[in-house]
């Protein structure tokens, strides 16, 4: 009575409801940061939120983009603030902030404060539930347990909104059916950034036929992520890298479900999300510059797009047109066809008939047809497989379910092949149920084809040696030493094998389009010749490399360019149009790069201060992505050799593009180094190893990007830099830097302003990872990206290699500042390694 006596004559009534108002929030904050329990009221008025436990996420009320309307959900609460992940009323957002949120023995309730709207949303169970409590986990899971059971075992959740997803499928997620309780787990699209509601794209199993993922637009199939081959789906390419994270498919009698998980949840942070146009990414957060970055797209070409080429049309992204037909089948409607209207698809040649002799035609490396109309067996082998579709007359194809064991497992399809991509060395193969009269026309067809091939090449020979034999003669009469290596430049037999898709162009048209190789359309000279801008008949800009009569590089070097290239597509490297042997010249045609090289952005006075630190970033990430693709991601593991600023081209954005593959060398199968007595390449940029033994492997050109990105930060050659306190090159100043917490000293003044520092340093440390003197030290280019990419811990670097060198030129020790050259890069084309 008497606390009571004092609060009353020492406040008034406003002052005493306000107390207690504040009084209960507190009790509200008080709460397990984690958890809300029956007896704890969670209001959106108050700002009630509840934080996992290692303050990964939040759950409270927000409202998204420009939107005023509430809704309650998930979100990041560490890294990315505020992205959402998971929401509860989608399509029945509160108008204010008059939500509430409360439990009982039937699950969780979402209300207005005078419950004058009614329920708003719930997750009411069939169990009831004796003490619930809810918990937000550090994964995003919201669960629903009894407060009995502190277990983090799925079994103990009574509900969990890990089986209800949005937009988002975070790592732990299972996306897919359980076919035990009927749970579909299935993610749709928001219908846009200021309105979380139920979007038009959805992604769900389908588990008719042979299970597979299909994302629909309402009720329309927009795209397809192909089958599960026994260790990824095939309609993705190179999605078998598991660096970052690790995959899981589960397909048995309880349930089907796909899930990822990461390999370090401290290292990196992803997420699949369905966005509002219907493209599924996987983003990835990069710490340094605050934002998501795209990992992989898996609605990336027009070939992802579902039956682009109808039925029994094959589409493949290279090709052009993209579509055609099987072996075997011939357009529906030519017409439409012929313009580019594939929707009608192919129908057969010759029809079927069954009780006939019948076989299969066998399609390698595809994505293979839309299962919805297939049946499967996971117990029957190879043999019986191909036995009971050639025993069904109603069976099209079939293809064995398992591609990396090689074991038991049956696919057969009933009715049209819908579709259908070619992927080459991601795909399957597909066998398609053909009359015998046909497949003895393509046989006939292969083999004419095959005679063919040898009658041109018998030909082509008999012609090159005719004139090789006057040119031979020619040369012999004349004396002239040119000549002897032009006669060998005829010989293109070998180049004319590389690549058909290649337009061959005439010597003419070229001249034609460089002004007959005018001065003023000369952009610049390298080891193997001048560059000429060009511009063809039709508007279309081109870059001319024309071999020089006094390069030290010849028909193994041109070739060896084709040979590289003409197979790579990669946004980070630089497209080949064509080639052009004749009149004695060798000549390739590149795609035109507006902003030239790089070096001439970031050794030049004037030029570098346009070039400020997100640009330099971005440049460093494409240059790591083209690379990591020569190792690793592309059909044969191509070595460069010579990467170097001048052999990194910038389109008219800016983004770089790897070029002159000259000297570069492919690997097959598991082929990782290798060793030569012809040593090529560019000094300053060559790691030890294959500078001084001849050595080289993936590890060498990781050091030439070592150096490479150490000369964008600083703006500095490496060969050329010069400094009053040493005789050090740029590796070893940069080294010496990091050790003594120096590194303001190294980054280039015109960034220094633009850019983030730690987001500098740790491009630096990067540097010198890849520098470093040990080949077995260096990261490979996949751990390079990794790091750019993500704000994963780094290891302390080793002494870089080269650290002793002492600078070919002067220093000029009046100035701290290092000096610069115009002197040319000395580029070495021969060089015998100690013995």
């Amino acid at each position: 009575m008497a606390v009571k006596s004092i609060i009353y004559t020492t406040m008034n009534l406003p002052t005493v409801i306000l107390f207690c108002y504040t009084y209960s929030s507190i009790l509200v904050k008080s709460m397990a940061v984690d958890t809300i329990k029956t007896n704890q009221t969670f209001r959106d008025r108050d700002g009630d939120t509840i934080i996992s436990a290692g303050g990964e996420f939040e759950f409270g009320f927000f409202s998204p983009g420009s939107s005023t309307n509430r809704y309650l959900g998930i979100w990041y609460k560490k890294f990315s603030e505020g992205t959402v992940v998971w929401v509860a009323n989608r399509n029945r957002p509160l108008l204010d902030t008059s939500g509430v949120v409360q439990l009982n023995d039937k699950g969780i309730i979402l209300r207005t404060f005078n419950s004058s709207d009614g329920l708003i949303w719930s997750s009411y169970t069939r169990r009831t539930i004796r003490n619930p409590v809810l918990q937000l986990l550090d994964t995003a899971n919201l669960v629903l347990r009894d407060e009995d059971s502190y277990s983090n075992n799925e079994k103990d959740f009574i509900w969990q909104s890990f089986d209800y997803p949005g937009d988002t499928l975070l790592p732990g997620m299972k996306f897919g059916i359980d076919l035990e309780t009927g749970i579909d787990r299935y993610y749709t699209s928001w219908t846009s950034v200021d309105d979380v509601s139920l979007g038009s794209f959805s992604n769900r199993l389908d588990p008719n036929g042979y299970p597979q993922f299909i994302l629909r637009k309402g009720s329309v199939i927009w795209s397809r992520t192909g089958l599960w081959n026994g260790y990824k789906f095939s309609g993705i390419p190179n999605y078998n890298q598991r660096i970052i994270f690790t995959y899981t498919y589960v397909f048995n009698e309880k349930e089907i479900y796909y899930r990822f998980d990461l390999i370090n949840r401290t290292s990196a942070i992803m997420r699949f999300v369905l966005t509002p146009d219907g493209d599924t990414k996987l983003l990835v957060w990069n710490g340094q510059q605050q934002n998501w970055n795209v990992y992989l797209s898996l609605q990336d070409t027009d070939c992802d797009r579902y039956g682009l080429c109808g039925a029994y049309g094959k589409c493949n992204i290279y090709n052009a047109p993209r579509c055609e037909c099987l072996r075997g089948f011939v357009p529906r409607f030519p017409e439409k066809w012929n313009a580019a209207d594939w929707s009608d698809g192919c129908i057969r040649r010759t029809n079927l008939v069954c009780g006939t002799k019948e076989g299969f035609l066998k399609h390698s490396g595809v994505k293979l047809p839309d299962t919805r109309q297939s049946w499967y067996d996971m117990t029957i082998n190879h043999h019986e497989c191909k036995q009971s579709c050639l025993k069904n007359c109603s069976c099209t194809a079939f293809a064995y379910a398992d591609a990396k064991k090689g074991g038991p497992g049956c696919l057969l399809w009933f009715g049209d092949l819908i579709d259908i991509t070619d992927y080459t060395e991601d795909g399957q193969d597909m066998f398609v149920r053909m009359p015998s009269s046909e497949l003895v026309k393509i046989r006939s067809f292969r083999v004419k084809r095959k005679i063919l091939l040898i009658l041109a090449t018998a030909t082509v020979i008999v012609v090159l040696l005719v004139i090789f034999l006057l040119v031979y003669k020619r040369r012999k009469l004349q004396k002239e030493e040119s000549l002897r290596f032009y006669s060998e430049s005829v010989d293109r037999a070998e180049i004319d094998n590389v690549d058909l898709e290649l337009l061959l162009f005439d010597f003419k048209r070229i001249a034609n389009a460089t002004s007959n190789f005018s001065d003023n359309r000369k952009l610049g000279e390298g080891g193997f010749g001048p560059v000429y801008k060009g511009t063809l008949n039709d508007g279309q800009e081109i870059a001319v490399k024309r071999l020089s009569k006094n390069s030290n590089q010849g028909l193994d070097e041109f070739k060896n360019e084709v040979l590289c290239i003409a197979k790579l597509q990669h946004r980070n490297l630089v497209t080949l149009l064509g080639w052009c042997i004749e009149k004695g010249e060798m000549i390739l045609i590149y795609e035109y790069m507006a902003n030239k090289s790089l070096d001439s952005f970031i050794f030049d006075e004037n030029s570098r201060i346009t070039l400020d630190w997100p640009r330099r970033y971005n440049i460093i990430n494409g240059i790591a992505r083209g690379l990591m693709y020569l190792h690793q991601d592309s059909k044969l593991r191509i070595i460069h050799r010579d990467l170097k600023a001048s052999n990194i081209l910038l389109d008219h954005e800016m983004n770089p593009k790897i070029s002159d593959f000259g000297m570069a060398r492919s690997f097959g199968g598991n082929e990782t180094e290798a060793n030569t007595a012809r040593v090529v390449g560019t000094y300053g940029y060559m790691s030890p190893e294959y500078a001084i033994e001849g050595q080289f492997s993936v590890k060498s050109d990781v050091f030439s990007f070592g150096v490479l990105l150490i000369e964008i930060v600083s703006g500095v050659r490496n060969r050329l830099f010069s400094h009053s306190d040493h005789n050090l090159n740029l590796l070893g100043h940069a080294w010496t830097s990091y050790k003594e917490n120096k590194l303001l000293q190294l980054i280039d003044g015109v960034i220094l302003n633009s850019s983030n520092h730690m987001e500098v340093f740790r491009v630096i440390q990067i540097g010198l990872l890849c520098v470093q003197h040990d080949p077995k030290d260096r990261p490979v280019m996949s751990q390079v990206v990794s790091m750019l990419s993500s704000n994963m811990k780094l290891p302390y670097p080793k002494q870089p290699g080269f650290f002793t060198e002492r600078n070919l030129l002067e220093a000029d020790h009046s100035s701290s500042k290092p000096k610069f050259s115009s002197a040319n890069q000395l580029t070495i084309t021969a060089l015998l390694p100690r013995q």
